[in-house]
């Protein structure tokens, strides 16, 4: 914008310097030829005064010695014509042919007029014809042609000194605007880079800072501090909102818990054998006590989602380099126990050794998420993907099911909060919260990746996160610090290692 601004600045600068330049410039031309023609048009008449006695005896010796005398001094062609147009006297053997029209014209009687401006380009000379008289009778013209040289460098000069005021004024100009234009733009500049650390702010979880440093016009600087108050507003939105999520969790999960506990006790009283109840009544009491512990199972379910989803939108990401093969090792580890309990079977697939630059917490997430969601929808018998590939320059981890999937219609409502396919409202144990894929949308956004959700042509769902790969930086990083480890001593522990990984302090 700046580069934009002293454009249009340094445009309208210009325009007027032209819009006044060329006025002057044409001015000082006709100011040149208007002197040029008034100190001829004097010696022109002289001439023509000279010559009526010239003229009338005939005798145009002392005529010509005084044109002769004239050129030498002055450098200017002078002669006199008889009404014929014949040559009686001039100042030169050889003297340019003057022009019919003019000589016509004087001999006419008609006076020299003021010639059109010259031009420093004209090189034509000038020539004014002024009628000779005896007894009020033409008998003659006197005619002189003068060089138009000195009145063309004198415009020159006059130009040079106009362009030169001009590129002064040009660069006063730029002078003046380049602070004037930082003035304007401080706010706007500001604004610009805080608009970004707001966004890094927010998603970090802590309080922006205040873009407005008090420069810049009043009318931005206002706009300045009503952006800090709206960010200020936003910022403090969501940390209500964060808190509320995670205070209503920690309030709700105590009532929960005991009327857990409650109804366990009730079933407890039912099944005793001293109970003395109609046996219709009986089963009727466990059906709703059956119920409603699917129900507070369910609520149970719904509160420990949005707890994790308040996690994963409040804490800050630490992008690292990331291999991948053991993270996913260690989830399909801890996945597999279920899978077969479901009576799945979760597989492994893809080239190893991929390293991303991402947040390992956020990753866990992800594939928490997507994991918990594939075997709950996955029918037994079959079996769960985890797989990885190398895409485009991209890593990306996989997780396909061969369930019902989803209508192509619903892919974009997917990973909405709370929202689940309209066959999918029950799983038959109660628990879906139709928060699975949220979580995991929001954790790969602070992964630094994105989330797709990809239908294949057999049936079922997959999930892809994509993940920026590993820099060159980052593994001459990792192979300096492995280096200046051997360097001093320290001997990598496997056992030690593992104990002290990231993946297993979860």
């Amino acid at each position: 914008m700046r580069t934009r601004l002293l454009v249009v600045f340094s445009v309208l600068v210009g325009l007027l310097v032209l819009g006044l330049g060329l006025p002057l410039a044409g001015a000082s031309a006709s100011t040149a030829t208007s002197r040029l023609f008034a100190d001829r048009l004097g010696d022109t008449t002289r001439f023509a005064a000279l010559a009526q006695r010239a003229v009338g005896d005939g005798d145009a010796g002392a005529l010509a010695a005084e044109l002769a005398r004239y050129d030498d001094v002055y450098g200017i062609a002078a002669l006199v014509v008889d009404r014929d147009g014949r040559v009686l006297a001039s100042s030169r053997p050889e003297v340019p042919e003057p022009a019919a029209r003019r000589v016509q014209l004087a001999l006419a009687g008609q006076r020299s007029e003021p010639p059109t401006p010259v031009w420093p380009w004209d090189t034509a000379p000038l020539l004014l014809a002024e009628p000779v008289l005896v007894g009020g009778e033409v008998r003659g013209a006197a005619v002189t042609i003068s060089p138009t040289g000195p009145a063309r460098a004198e415009t020159l000069r006059v130009w040079a000194a106009l362009a030169a005021a001009g590129l002064v004024a040009l660069a006063v100009a730029a002078g003046i605007a380049l602070p004037l234009v930082r003035w304007i733009l401080a706010p706007v500049e500001s604004l610009d880079a805080g608009t970004a650390q707001v966004a890094a702010a927010v998603r970090a979880g802590r309080a922006p800072r205040p873009v407005g440093d008090g420069r810049g016009p009043p009318e931005l600087r206002r706009l300045s501090r009503h952006f800090d108050q709206m960010a200020a507003g936003v910022t403090h939105a969501l940390e209500s909102q964060r808190a509320f999520v995670a205070d209503a969790g920690h309030q709700l999960r105590n009532p929960l818990t005991a009327l857990r506990l409650r109804m366990q006790n009730v079933a407890a009283a039912l099944a005793a054998p001293d109970a003395r109840v109609d046996p219709d009544l009986m089963d009727a009491l466990r059906d709703e006590h059956g119920a409603a512990l699917e129900e507070t199972d369910r609520l149970a379910g719904v509160l420990d989602a949005m707890l994790a989803l308040a996690r994963a939108e409040g804490r800050p990401a630490q992008p690292v380099p990331l291999p991948l093969d053991p993270l996913l090792d260690e989830r399909a580890d801890a996945w597999g126990v279920l899978a077969e309990h479901e009576g799945l079977s979760l597989r492994r697939r893809g080239p190893g050794g991929l390293v991303a630059r991402t947040d390992v917490d956020s990753v866990v997430a992800v594939l928490d998420a997507v994991l918990d969601n594939a075997l709950r929808y996955a029918p037994p018998g079959t079996e769960v993907e985890l797989s990885t590939a190398r895409v485009e320059g991209r890593v990306e981890i996989g997780v396909r099911d061969h369930g019902r999937g989803l209508d192509p219609a619903e892919l974009e409502r997917a990973t909405d909060r709370f929202w689940r396919a309209p066959d999918q409202h029950d799983t038959g144990d109660g628990h879906g919260t139709g928060l699975g894929l949220a979580i995991a949308a929001r954790s790969a956004e602070r992964a630094g990746g994105e989330l797709v959700l990809q239908l294949p042509e057999d049936g079922g769902l997959r999930v892809v996160l994509r993940l920026p790969p590993a820099t060159a930086t980052d593994a001459a990083g990792e192979r300096a610090d492995a280096a200046a480890g051997e360097a001093a001593g320290d001997v990598p522990d496997p056992a030690g290692a593992e104990a002290q990984s990231p993946l297993n302090a979860r």
